[in-house]
Parts: C-alpha cells; structure tokens; sequence
C-alpha cells in the first residue's frame, strides 16, 4: 500500500480502558492498522502521507455516546438539534458514534418509525451512528418485528414505565417485550420512573398553584424512581432477561442496581453528566431559569452525585451517556410558563461529556482509564460495536481523539456547537480539550477547526450485548 493512504499518529499517550502507553499509532482504510512504542525501529519504518503529532496530547478511542434523541417529537415541538447540527457537535466534542432512538408511534409498526429515522439520519451525519428502538406498542405484531430488527443490527430496544398516554407501557407489556429479548438477545432498555403515580402527584401540585419548573423536580420523586428500577429489575428476572436502566439520577436506585448486580443478575445501568454535575439548585434558578434543566428522571438534590460517582468507581453503573435532547429555551421551554408539566422534557450535551468526564479524572472522582471505559469501551460493549468502536487497537476503526489534557476552556452558548440557545454549563471552568478528530481515518475537527461534512456518518449495525455470556 502507498504511505499516501496511511495516517501515523506520532508520539502521544494513548489511552484506552485497559492500557497507557507511549506508543504510535499507524492508520490504514480508515483502521488502526498497528501500534508499535513510540521511539522503537517498528514505528520509526512507518511511512504516511499525513503524520500527526501527538506529543503532549492524550490519543484517545472516539467516545460512543449510546443516548442520543436528535429531531425526537416530544410535547409538540421537535429537539433542536438535526441530525447534522448534532453529530457535527458530538465531533467537536470527541464523540465519534452515537446511538439514536427510533420511536414507534401507538398503532404503527416498528418498522415505520425505523424508516423514518433512517429518513432523518440518511446523509445528514458527520460521525457514525446506530439506532436503538422505542417500543411504545406492545402487541403480537411488535413482538414478532422486533426479531426481524434483531437480525437487522438494531439489538435494543426501549420501553417506558413514564409517560402514560405517550411512551408508557405496563408491567405486562414489559414482561412480554423483555421475554422477547431473553429469546432474540435483545437488552431491554427501561425508563425506570413510576408515571402513573408521577402523574397524580403533577395534577395535585398545579391544582395547588406548585406550577414553577422546581416543582418537575419534586413530583418526580426519588422513591418512585426507585421503585421502578426494583419492579423492572423483578420483571427482568421473571423473563430471564438482561436489564439496561436508562439515565439513573437517584441514590436508591443505585442501591437496587447494585443489590441485583451482587446477586449476579445481567443488570446494568446508565447516569448522565447532568446528574453528576447539577442538581435541583439549578431547577430552582429564577425567572423560569430553571426549565432549562427539566429533564427526566429529573434533576436530583446535590448530595445524590456521591452515590453516582460511587457507583461508577464500583462498577454498580458502567456507562455515562448524555441522553441529549435539547430544546430552546425561547419558544421551546417557555411552552411551560405557568405549567411545569409542559415544558419539554431534555438538556443538551452530547458535546460536553468527553470534558466533563476528563475533569472527574482531575477531581478525582474516577481514574483515566475508568474515563475511557464508561465513555468509550464499556458502551460500545453493551451495544454490540466493540472493538470496531470503543478502543485503539488493530482491526478497530480509526476513531481517534487527540486531547489537550492541559488547554482551560469555558463552557458556553457562546462557544458550542449545539443548535440550542443556552448552555446547561453556562461559565462552568473546565481543563482539558478535544484538539483533533478522526473518524474512521478521517479528519473531522483538525486542531480545533471543523473538516468534516454532512454524509460521511454511516449507519452502523448493531450485534447484541458483549457482556452476556
């Protein structure tokens, strides 16, 4: 092969969830090709058109954020970000893959809301992607489609315990859908909140004038929270399935993940930077400030965030995701002015996640590699991509970030690359910055100016969950 189709990384530290080492990285059709110490004959016979120094810089796997909901329809308007504005953010963010809900609308088949997001996506990403299906209708049909999706690459599927009247569905919709899984090796994925008693506590607290964006916060109880990570923990066992808790916030349901995880149960879970960074402080901002962090599960009391890192040190949570799905705060978040039930439920994030993350590791909450692990590795094992995603090594697609471990930014509307209208971490300090990006081989941020473009994302079939024997 002609060095002009080869990419050598020269001279940083690369890091991936099992290893550090000083070492080069050779680039060959878009894949790691090999990795030899940096320094050593092997990598000094390495010739390429394009050499890229690394030295000071971190080269680490593209992060795999595995919750995204790019143009998803929610309380009558659409997430801000396309998804090209949302994947080109995710770049500048070191995300190199993420992983979309498709929805099914009640009474359609899940092969129509697949269609339509394929529709969405097609041509529009600049970083690889894939899809996970809601499952908003569970019937016979459904049931049977969501083996033929299986064969199809789309390995997951999701379900509400939320939501009534929307996404919701009930005990034994989720007991028929996770049998399903045990057969076909789809991982169940669970909203785990009580809607049904979340709902009376809403109608109770606007008929009593509770209507400021506080009051999503706590009608959105901990106990209910709770409640439902245990019930679909019992539903999961009952089918002999494996469990995906979505976006975990809350100590107690911590504590029933890691109960059934002592007990050897194929259980998992998920948190967000949000939950380990905000809290309902920021909920109660003025002047309607707070709708901008209403999302669910919701916000939680400060002192909940111990339990989340803990959780992520004790392998009790093995994945941080972003569940981005923002919305304006103009004309999109004010919907709820007068009536916290309406402001539309999501924060963006997709770009801060890999910073956020890499400033745990200097707070020290959790280690270097922990940081690739729940960011990079672990996901991309959950959702079938691994080791084609999710870390450096030869045969994997050359999805690589070189990061500035030492460069200070601020975060800010002013400066991110989302298609919303504020930051959730307005004038928040952080060390550390994605500098350049590669996917699949290609430049797509090159020391901080974007290269990539619409279209050069593929679609990326999914096998089923690495962590089950």
């Amino acid at each position: 092969m002609s060095s002009s189709n080869r990419t050598v990384v020269r001279g940083g530290l690369v890091v991936t969830a099992a290893d550090e080492l000083h070492a080069d990285v050779l680039i060959e059709d878009g894949r790691v090709a090999a990795l030899a110490a940096h320094g050593s004959e092997a990598a000094a016979g390495w010739t390429a058109g394009n050499v890229i120094d690394a030295t000071g810089r971190y080269v680490l796997p593209g992060g795999v954020d595995v919750h995204t909901h790019m143009e998803l329809p929610f309380g009558g308007t659409f997430a801000s970000d396309t998804f090209e504005t949302g994947t080109r953010a995710a770049a500048w963010g070191g995300t190199t893959t993420i992983v979309d809900f498709a929805v099914q609308t009640q009474g359609h088949a899940l092969r129509e809301g697949l269609d339509q997001w394929h529709a969405k996506a097609d041509a529009k990403c600049a970083i690889d992607y894939a899809f996970h299906m809601i499952v908003s209708d569970v019937n016979d049909a459904t049931l049977k489609e969501m083996d033929l999706l299986v064969e199809e690459g789309i390995t997951s599927f999701k379900l509400f315990m939320a939501y009534p009247g929307v996404f919701y569905s009930d005990d034994g919709q989720i007991l028929r859908a996770m049998q399903r899984g045990a057969d076909n090796g789809a991982l169940t994925m669970i909203h785990a909140e009580n809607g049904i008693a979340i709902d009376v506590l809403v109608q109770q607290a606007l008929d009593a004038g509770r209507t400021d964006p506080r009051h999503h916060g706590e009608v959105r109880k901990v106990l209910l929270e709770a409640e439902a990570t245990h019930r679909a923990i019992q539903l999961a066992r009952v089918a002999g399935a494996p469990l995906y808790v979505v976006h975990v916030s809350a100590e107690e349901a911590v504590a029933e993940l890691a109960a059934a995880r002592d007990k050897n149960l194929p259980v998992f879970g998920e948190t967000c930077p949000q939950y380990l960074f905000l809290s309902t402080d920021n909920l109660a901002e003025p002047d309607f400030e707070g709708a901008k962090y209403v999302c669910s599960t919701p916000l939680r009391p400060r002192e909940h965030q111990a339990a989340l890192w803990r959780g992520l040190r004790t392998d009790d949570l093995q994945v941080v995701s972003t569940d981005h799905c923002p919305f304006c705060f103009n004309g999109q978040k004010e919907l709820g002015r007068g009536d916290f039930s309406k402001i539309p439920n999501g924060m963006p994030g997709v770009e801060h996640r890999m910073d956020l993350l890499h400033q745990a590791v200097l707070d020290g909450h959790i280690s270097r590699r922990r940081w690739i692990d729940i960011a990079c590795a672990t996901p991309a094992r959950m959702f079938g991509l691994y080791p084609k995603k999710g870390t450096i090594a030869p045969g994997s697609d050359a999805d690589i970030v070189l990061y500035d471990p030492t460069a200070e930014q601020t975060l800010s509307v002013e400066t991110h690359h989302m298609n919303v209208d504020y930051s959730a971490y307005e004038g928040k300090r952080v060390t550390g910055q994605v500098e350049t990006v590669l996917s699949r081989g290609r430049t797509v941020i090159d020391r901080r100016e974007y290269t990539g473009h619409a279209g050069h994302g593929q679609y990326t079939p999914r096998g089923t969950c690495q962590f089950l024997a």
